[in-house]
């Protein structure tokens, strides 16, 4: 793993999937419901948010193809959410840029850059 200190002051961020990666999911209850925060990841994030790295929470709640009153009850309790268990609202996207530096997410399979190898497989 790269140290965070590669990520403060950068413009960059790391992204961080919420269903499955840092909250508990295990099935779909809903656009009103975020499971209990996932402790080991969690805590990373604190680490993050702490040491000034940018972190989006990556979700695909808040995609185009979502109804507009979907996404607002989502961003209503996810607010909610991420003051209770981070004491601040994470930006939340279901996008990636140019700026994100890496991705934590629970359905990624990695892929060697540029050479299409998948990291694991023999």
């Amino acid at each position: 793993m790269i140290s965070i200190d590669v990520y403060q002051g950068n413009k960059g961020w790391i992204g961080v999937d919420l269903d499955g990666t840092l909250a508990y999911y295990d099935k779909w209850r809903g656009m009103g419901h975020i499971g209990a925060p996932i402790a080991p990841m969690a805590d990373k994030v604190r680490e993050w948010l702490k040491s000034g790295v940018n972190i989006k929470v990556f979700t695909a709640r808040v995609c185009s193809g979502q109804r507009k009153e979907d996404v607002n009850l989502f961003m209503c309790i996810y607010t909610n959410w991420c003051y209770q268990h981070f004491g601040q609202q994470i930006p939340v996207t279901s996008e990636k840029d140019f700026n994100m530096i890496m991705l934590y997410d629970d359905r990624c399979v990695q892929v060697e850059c540029n050479t299409g190898r998948v990291i694991g497989e023999t």
